[in-house]
């Protein structure tokens, strides 16, 4: 069974007297373990294909299946359910906690599960330290370098254990060097045996994963 299905998955907005086909008849699989790469250029779709595959959004028509359950058929507070247990978010902003330290915000997930502080922390912990990061537990936000602030976005992206990693766009903020760590962080993970989506629009960060899904005006290309 697939990780991920979608069947014949379209996606419009209508923006008063106009309809945007963000998603145009999109079928696709990825298998559990997977390291995909979703390609295209800005206004191909690949940011609202993110927001479906993480349960942020639905489709107009077609049919999303995560882990052979149906999407669609799901209640709000299932849909929040997964991506809190399920889906791990990385994003090019980082989206960290101002005047919060690193371990505190890579715990931050777990709180919302009602995780005890004590074990919050020695996971964050643990975390961070895969990372490369354990000398920076009590650093905020402002005292970290760019990569390492990715890094700690993607310690709290795992911090739950999900199955699936997305990725938007992680190394856009970044320098090479920066850019380039975490891009091996995504191969470690994926090596580990987690399952990898990485959304972006340079081939050359694309040709990290093993697969390449190419999008262009809402269709898959190849």
């Amino acid at each position: 069974m697939s990780l991920i299905s979608f069947s014949h998955v379209s996606r419009t907005y209508d923006m008063g007297t106009v309809r945007v086909h963000a998603l145009r008849n999109v079928s696709m699989t990825i298998e559990e373990g997977e390291f995909v790469a979703i390609l295209g250029p800005s206004g191909s779709g690949k940011s609202t294909m993110m927001s479906i595959l993480g349960c942020l959004d639905r489709p107009t028509s077609g049919e999303y299946q995560l882990a052979g359950a149906p999407v669609a058929s799901l209640s709000d507070d299932r849909l929040a359910a997964i991506r809190s247990r399920t889906i791990g978010f990385v994003f090019q902003s980082y989206n960290l906690l101002p005047r919060t330290s690193a371990i505190d915000n890579v715990a931050t997930p777990l709180l919302y599960q009602g995780v005890p502080r004590r074990d919050r922390l020695r996971r964050a912990g643990e975390a961070l330290e895969r990372l490369g990061l354990g000398d920076r537990l009590g650093h905020e936000p402002t005292e970290l370098s760019g990569g390492e602030q990715q890094r700690v976005a993607v310690a709290r992206a795992i911090v739950t254990d999900p199955a699936l990693v997305l990725a938007d766009e992680p190394t856009g903020n970044l320098d090479t060097k920066s850019g380039s760590d975490v891009l091996d962080v995504l191969r470690s993970l994926n090596a580990g045996g987690r399952t990898v989506i990485l959304i972006t629009h340079d081939a050359t960060v694309a040709s990290a994963a093993k697969r390449q899904v190419h999008l262009r005006d809402g269709a898959l290309v190849a």
